[in-house]
C-alpha cells in the first residue's frame, strides 16, 4: 500500500527519472550548511521531490531581518534556532522526509568535526566564505562525498559541483540517433528484409511496408551497385534519395516519405564512437576503476565489442514509431527486442566472469542493471571535477583571459573573480564591502585593490573590472535575496538530482547568475 502511495505522490517526477531514479533519492543522505533563503530555496525542493533525509547545519539564530527573505521562518521563530525552524517547515513539506538539525557553525564544524561529513551522498554548501569551501572539499575528496556549492550574493550568486569522478549511465541527451543498424543488419534483420518485396503490386501492402526495411534493402541495392560502399558524399546520399524516389507507386506514400528522411542513417559510420572508444581505452589503462561497477561494466563492454559485437556495442533493441502494418511493425519489434536480449545476455557473462575475477561476488551487479547498461551504452558519461584549490592555484589561464575579453562573458567572469574578492575581503575587514554607508567609496578601493590581486594571481595581470561591477558589488552588501536564492536554489537542486540519480549530465563547470543582464552562463574553468 505504502508503495502505491509512495507512485502517486511523485508521479510527475518518475515518468522523468523512473522509480530507479526515486529509490536513489530515496535512498540519498543530504547535509545543508547554513539555511539562508539559498540553502532553504534548495532543500525545500529536495524535500518535495523525495529525498531520504536531510541534516541542516546552521549555529544562528533568527532575526527579525530574516523574515523578509526566508518565507520557512516566521515572527515566533525570531530568537528561535534557524536550523530547527527551518528544519520543522521542511519536515511538515514531506513527512515522509527524515529530518535532523545541528546547532553549530558550520566553520566550526569543519574545523572540529570533519568525520561528520563521511555519512553523507552529498553535502550542499551554502553561504560560506572561501576558506571554509576549500577545507571541506578536501574533507568531501578524501571521503568521496559529493560536495554542492550554492552562492547568492545580491544581484549574482553560482552553482559549482565538486567530485573526483561522477558516472552517468542514463545521460538522456536532447538528440541521440536511433540505434536501428540500417547501414550493419545482423542475420535475423537481414532475413527479414529479405522476406519482403519491394515491388508489389498492391497499393495498400506497398505503402505500409516498414521503412527500416525499405532503407536495408535500398542501402544493399546501393551497396551491391558500388562496390560494397554505402552513400557517403553529399552528392551520393542525394542520389540514394532519389533511388528511393523511384520506387515509390504515389508521391504521398508516408513510409517512403519517412525512408527518404532517415536515409542519413544509412550513412552514419559503423561502430562505436570516438568518445566511446576514449572511455573504453581509459577503462584499460586505469587499473583502480575496476574497483566499481561502473568501470566493470565498461570492462565488460570492451570484451563484448571485441566478441560478439564485432565492433558494435549492445543494441538498445528499441524502434520509433513508423507507418507499417501492425504485423509488420511487431515482428520488427519482436526481431530488434530479440537482438537486444541476447546482448545482454552476453553482457552478462562478460560481467559475472569478470567480477569472480575479481574475487567478487559474481552476483554483485544484478541483471537489471546490466540491461540498463546496455540500453544506453552509447551513451555513458564520466564526469571529473577538478578540485576547488587547484581551479583557484593552477587556473586555465587562457581560458580566463578569453572569457574577460569576450564581451558576452565579461560580466559573469567577473562576477566570479568578485565573489572571491567579497570573501577576501570579509577575512580581512571581518564584514562585507559595503556594510557601512559612510565607506561605500572606500570599500569600491578596497575591492578593487583586492580583485586586482586575485586577477594577478591568476595570470590575467593587466586586466580589469568595471568600476559599475564593483560598485554593485558594495552596493549589495552581502544581502541574500529571497529572489536570487530561489533561483540559485532551484539550479543547485537540480543539480543534486542528477547526481543522485545518476540520471542526465550535471553542469561541468562553475555556472553564474547575472540578474542585473538577466544572464546564466557556465564558466569552463
Amino acid at each position: 500500500m505504502a508503495a502505491v502511495e509512495s507512485k502517486n505522490k511523485y508521479d510527475r517526477q518518475l515518468r522523468i527519472w523512473g522509480e530507479q531514479g526515486q529509490q536513489a533519492l530515496h535512498k540519498a543522505s543530504i547535509c545543508l550548511l547554513s539555511c539562508g533563503p539559498t540553502g532553504s530555496e534548495t532543500l525545500k525542493n529536495l524535500v518535495l521531490g523525495g529525498i531520504g533525509s536531510i541534516t541542516v547545519v546552521d549555529g544562528s539564530k533568527v532575526q527579525v531581518g530574516d523574515l523578509g527573505n526566508n518565507f520557512m521562518l516566521d515572527r515566533q521563530s525570531v530568537g528561535q534556532s534557524k536550523a530547527k525552524c527551518v528544519c520543522a517547515f521542511l519536515q511538515e513539506l514531506n513527512d515522509a522526509v527524515k529530518a535532523k538539525f545541528v546547532e553549530e557553525s558550520p566553520d566550526t564544524l569543519i574545523e572540529t568535526k570533519p568525520s561528520f561529513f563521511s555519512q553523507f551522498t552529498l553535502v550542499i554548501v551554502t553561504q560560506l566564505l572561501e576558506n571554509s569551501v576549500l577545507k571541506l572539499d578536501k574533507i568531501c575528496r578524501n571521503e568521496n562525498i559529493m560536495m554542492l556549492v550554492a552562492r547568492s550574493y545580491g544581484l549574482t550568486g553560482l552553482v559549482r559541483i565538486s567530485f573526483k569522478e561522477h558516472n552517468v549511465i542514463e545521460s538522456k541527451p536532447d538528440h541521440f540517433l536511433d540505434d536501428l543498424r540500417l547501414n550493419n543488419p545482423w542475420s535475423e534483420l537481414k532475413l527479414y528484409a529479405k522476406s519482403i518485396e519491394l515491388n508489389v503490386t498492391d497499393p495498400v501492402i506497398h505503402k505500409h511496408i516498414p521503412y527500416i526495411i525499405i532503407l536495408i534493402k535500398m542501402a544493399e541495392k546501393w551497396s551491391d551497385i558500388h562496390g560494397g560502399h554505402l552513400p557517403s558524399t553529399r552528392e551520393e546520399k542525394k542520389e540514394f534519395k532519389v533511388l528511393l524516389k523511384t520506387h515509390m507507386i504515389d508521391i504521398d506514400e508516408e513510409n517512403y516519405k519517412e525512408a527518404i528522411e532517415a536515409s542519413f542513417k544509412v550513412s552514419t559510420p559503423r561502430g562505436i564512437s570516438v568518445h566511446l572508444r576514449q572511455l573504453i581505452n581509459e577503462c584499460s589503462v586505469e587499473g583502480d576503476h575496476t574497483s566499481s561497477d561502473f568501470w566493470v561494466l565498461v570492462e565488460a563492454l570492451k570484451e563484448f565489442i571485441e566478441e560478439e559485437g564485432a565492433g558494435e556495442p549492445p543494441l538498445d533493441g528499441s524502434i520509433p514509431d513508423m507507418t507499417s502494418s501492425t504485423e509488420s511493425y511487431l515482428k520488427l519489434q519482436r526481431i530488434y527486442l530479440a537482438k537486444a536480449e541476447a546482448d545482454s545476455f552476453a553482457m552478462e557473462n562478460h560481467v559475472r566472469r569478470l567480477l569472480g575475477k575479481k574475487g567478487r561476488d559474481p552476483n554483485a551487479i544484478s541483471k537489471a542493471q546490466v540491461k540498463l547498461f546496455c540500453k544506453n551504452a552509447r551513451k555513458l558519461m564520466v564526469c571529473r571535477y577538478r578540485s576547488i584549490e587547484d581551479e583557484f592555484t593552477s587556473p586555465n589561464v587562457p581560458t580566463l583571459q578569453k572569457y574577460l575579453a569576450d564581451e558576452d562573458y565579461s560580466c559573469a567572469v567577473g562576477f566570479y573573480i568578485l565573489l572571491r574578492a567579497v570573501d577576501r575581503f570579509a577575512a580581512i575587514y571581518n564584514r562585507f564591502p559595503g556594510l557601512f554607508d559612510g565607506e561605500m567609496d572606500e570599500d569600491v578601493s578596497r575591492l578593487k585593490a583586492v580583485a586586482v590581486n586575485i586577477l594577478n594571481e591568476v595570470g590575467c595581470n593587466g586586466s580589469s573590472l568595471s568600476e559599475d561591477m564593483l560598485s554593485e558589488m558594495c552596493r549589495f552588501g552581502g544581502a541574500e535575496l529571497h529572489v536570487v536564492g530561489a533561483i540559485i536554489g532551484g539550479i543547485a537542486s537540480q543539480e543534486a538530482i542528477k547526481l543522485i540519480t545518476q540520471q542526465f549530465v550535471p553542469l561541468q563547470g562553475t555556472y553564474i547568475f547575472n540578474g542585473i543582464d538577466h544572464k546564466s552562463q557556465l564558466l569552463e574553468l
